[in-house]
């Protein structure tokens, strides 16, 4: 029980407060923005004037600050939605395959049609039903049941020795023609393949197309160009331990012949050195491009004894000292086969 001031001889419940004190005075001031009471001060205790010790000057930075804090989130969101509308949608939007959402899944396209490149492209009586079986798992329902086969009249057979990708051809959003590069019963061509792929799932669309192989081309002149004999020579001397070295991949002989700060690899033992075959050393300063066609040894499978085979390199030289070169790098040759 708790009595209350001038109560008399009434009591209040327990649960009685004071009676708090009105906030109907507006003050001095205040006029220019209004004024409205704060829920969270009670003012001054009555018979006190205020002494400015209270808490609502300190409202107002703290409400600036939010303020603030929330035009800057509003900006950089709605700056970031003009800027990359799409950038927005990526969490979302983005494929297993890592698609946005408007962008042809060209990666997992190429992907799908080689792996249904190698059920097309084989068939024979024997393995009809699994290949039908197989081919339905790339085209929709709806071709699986016409066409189980693909156009194939369920005679003969095809053999399938190598694929890759060779390209494609994006039509739109979700259209496409995926070219395979493929060797069957021995004869090189092109086989083209419609997709339809999206953020949601890819498809073949119907039956292949088979194209022809890529066109040889003549390569074009070498051009006319003396030799010099002198370094010729000077790298003939040099260039048997080097390939050698090559072969093997003996890093720390390979080091001796590496120009400064270049590191040579090699070939770690897959192939044996045998000779040099022919040098092209082109006249010029103390770098130079030659050409040089080197005489492997490779083990023979399934029989004894070793195998030779030429081949070609492009080698950059740089002579650092009177008749001692060093190799900046090698790589394959452009040279054409045979032009010496």
């Amino acid at each position: 029980m708790f009595r209350g001031p001038n109560s008399g001889n009434g009591t209040h419940p327990h649960d009685y407060l004071p009676p708090r004190p009105a906030l109907t005075q507006v003050p001095a001031g205040a006029g220019a923005f209004g004024y409205e009471g704060d829920p969270f001060d009670l003012g001054p205790p009555p018979g006190r004037s205020w002494t400015g010790g209270g808490g609502r000057w300190r409202l107002w930075p703290l409400r600036m600050a939010l303020w603030a804090a929330l035009l800057v989130i509003a900006y950089r969101g709605v700056t970031a939605i003009v800027v990359n509308p799409t950038g927005a949608l990526r969490a979302g939007g983005a494929s297993s395959a890592g698609v946005t959402t408007g962008q042809f899944p060209v990666g997992l396209a190429e992907a799908y049609a080689s792996e249904f490149g190698q059920v097309y492209l084989n068939f024979s009586p024997a393995t009809q039903a699994q290949r039908e079986q197989e081919l339905a798992a790339f085209v929709p329902a709806s071709v699986a049941a016409a066409n189980p086969d693909l156009g194939w009249d369920g005679a003969g057979q095809m053999n399938l020795q190598s694929e890759q990708v060779a390209g494609i051809a994006v039509q739109d959003r979700e259209h496409a023609v995926v070219t395979l590069l493929a060797t069957v019963n021995g004869q090189l061509m092109e086989l083209g393949v419609p997709v339809i792929a999206s953020a949601a799932g890819v498809v073949v669309a119907g039956e292949p197309a088979w194209l022809p192989a890529p066109q040889q081309v003549s390569p074009p002149p070498q051009p006319a160009g003396g030799s010099d004999p002198v370094a010729q020579g000077e790298l003939l001397k040099e260039l048997p331990a080097f390939f050698q070295a090559y072969a093997n991949g003996d890093r720390a002989v390979l080091s001796g012949f590496a120009a400064r700060g270049v590191s040579l690899t090699g070939l770690g033992g897959a192939v044996a050195f045998d000779s040099i075959a022919s040098l092209h050393v082109p006249p010029g300063g103390a770098k130079r491009q030659i050409t040089v066609t080197v005489i492997w040894q490779v083990p023979s499978q399934g029989s004894p004894g070793m195998a030779k085979i030429e081949m070609t390199y492009r080698v950059s030289v740089l002579a650092l000292q009177s008749g001692k070169w060093y190799v900046n790098e090698i790589s394959a040759s452009t040279e054409a086969v045979g032009a010496k």
